[in-house]
């Protein structure tokens, strides 16, 4: 039977990607396995553990709806239930410490120099984008209060995990040196797939680990790519900086094109 789910994004339910790298990440995990879904809103305050996304979730008609968040645990629990399949079964040991290292390498290291990137370098068009009319719509006043509270409390965190330590420069230098290797994890997935390709199977997507089909760190790297490069007002260097690799613009392209399109494309430029 098949669960009624709704997919909260803290952003309008408009036919776009988020800035937000995880809730991309959960939408395209999603799509990957043809599970029907609705966008919402929502709200940090109303999420179960102050995160987003968070999904509203009835397995059958005669459960009660449960709100879980964390795209990860998500992720986990859909599995759990026969929901969703394990994309990661048929990998070697390990092929799946390498999944997991390029999916720790994305959100356990790169998403910190994203945040400091949006809600430090960039605040005002960051704060614009996620609580005023491009996000939550908040009054202007809210925003502030709320803006400002956010900004806080990422400094205090970003300073205590050690990025906020490190001069832009190094920070700079450390964000290439990221992009730099999902670009050779990236290039090396595509040779691997498209060399076993039939004629006609050109434009269909590629994957990073280069094997028939995606695994858990095709969704984590979508999203993630996807989010900067709609994010061209809060996070323009790192856009910039994806757009420098066309092997990582062609894999996003090309599962956006399979997989989102109904979803406007981003733009080309910054």
């Amino acid at each position: 039977m098949t669960p009624t789910i709704t997919l909260y994004r803290n952003f309008p339910p408009t036919p776009n990607h988020t800035w937000s790298p995880f809730v991309n990440k959960l939408e395209t995990r999603l799509r990957f396995s043809s599970i029907s879904y609705t966008t919402a809103s929502g709200s940090l305050s109303q999420s179960p553990n102050s995160k987003i996304p968070y999904l509203s979730y009835q397995p059958t008609p005669n459960t009660t709806p449960e709100l879980i968040s964390d795209s990860t645990l998500i992720t986990r629990r859909l599995i759990a239930d026969n929901i969703l399949p394990d994309l990661n079964s048929s990998l070697s040991p390990a092929e799946k410490a390498l999944d997991l290292s390029i999916r720790s390498l994305l959100e356990d290291k790169l998403q910190f120099f994203n945040t400091r990137e949006q809600w430090v370098d960039n605040y005002y068009p960051m704060r614009e984008g996620i609580l005023g009319s491009g996000g939550a719509g908040l009054p202007w006043i809210l925003q502030w209060m709320i803006g400002g509270k956010i900004y806080k409390d990422i400094i205090r965190t970003l300073y205590g995990q050690g990025t906020g330590r490190y001069s832009a420069e190094e920070v700079k230098l450390l964000k290439e040196e990221v992009w730099e290797a999902i670009n050779a994890f990236v290039v090396e997935g595509r040779n691997k797939t498209l060399a076993r390709r039939k004629e006609g199977d050109d434009r269909k997507p590629f994957w990073v680990l280069g094997g028939d089909g995606p695994t858990e760190a095709d969704c984590t790297l979508y999203g993630m790519v996807a989010g900067r490069l709609m994010c061209t007002s809060a996070a323009p260097e790192t856009g910039r900086l994806v757009r420098s690799y066309p092997a990582v613009v062609e894999y996003a392209n090309r599962i956006h094109d399979h997989y989102f399109e109904d979803y406007d494309i981003w733009k080309e430029e910054i």
